[in-house]
């Protein structure tokens, strides 16, 4: 084991201490330069806040009009305030439109409609919630209540037939135990002597030591 180094707590082999790096089979001190700190991992350096990694020192970082400066990890060591987008080395305004809300995010428009509104040709679009619908949580769309079907952009009532009820959303539905759906409605599922609605409860099976034959049970041969 190497000098300023230290063996694992599990299995064999060591490690460096806090403080410096394994290389080629030692463990060398990590230099940390001015304006900078040892990473958490401690076998490496970061640079301060509004300082930039350049070889083996921290340059200062300009920052532009309109922005602030934030760790050494990203790129450019600043970001543009709330509103405005980089380009370049500077950060210019975004136009906002009406119903919007600029957002920190260098991708995209860098901005938002406000709920009840959607994103149209770089404007913001009320959106028109038709009766029986309610706006969805994002607020750029809307869905039908429970018994209605979208269709184009309104809401139709479901017409749920006899012996049947409305599926767990609320947006079509199914037929009761003992039913077959159909083109238009429910139809009794026929069950023979000797047989049984099945688990999916729209089809029949045989008892045991019988066995299906067309629309019949017949007993297994023994």
């Amino acid at each position: 084991m190497p000098g300023n180094a230290r063996a694992l707590s599990y299995g064999s082999g060591w490690e460096c201490n806090r403080g410096f790096r394994e290389t080629a089979g030692s463990c060398v001190a990590v230099v940390v330069p001015r304006d900078a700190y040892l990473s958490p991992e401690g076998n490496s350096w970061t640079c301060n806040r509004g300082f930039r990694p350049d070889q083996t020192a921290c340059k200062a970082v300009q920052v532009p009009v309109n922005a602030y400066a934030v760790d050494s990890k990203y790129d450019r060591g600043w970001q543009c305030n709330r509103g405005y987008r980089a380009v370049g080395e500077s950060c210019v305004q975004l136009i906002v439109p009406a119903n919007a809300f600029a957002i920190d995010s260098s991708y995209g428009l860098g901005w938002e409609c406000a709920r009840g509104f959607r994103e149209s040709q770089g404007a913001c679009v009320a959106v028109e919630v038709p009766a029986n619908a309610y706006l969805l949580r994002t607020g750029a769309d809307w869905k039908c209540e429970r018994g209605f079907r979208r269709v184009g952009e309104r809401c139709d009532e479901i017409t749920v037939p006899a012996n049947a009820f409305l599926d767990d959303l609320g947006s079509n539905w199914r037929c009761e135990r003992g039913f077959r759906k159909e083109v238009s409605g429910c139809s009794a599922v026929r069950v023979p002597v000797h047989g049984f609605i099945n688990y999916s409860g729209d089809d029949w099976s045989c008892e045991d030591g019988f066995r299906k034959n067309g629309d019949a049970c017949l007993a297994v041969p023994k």
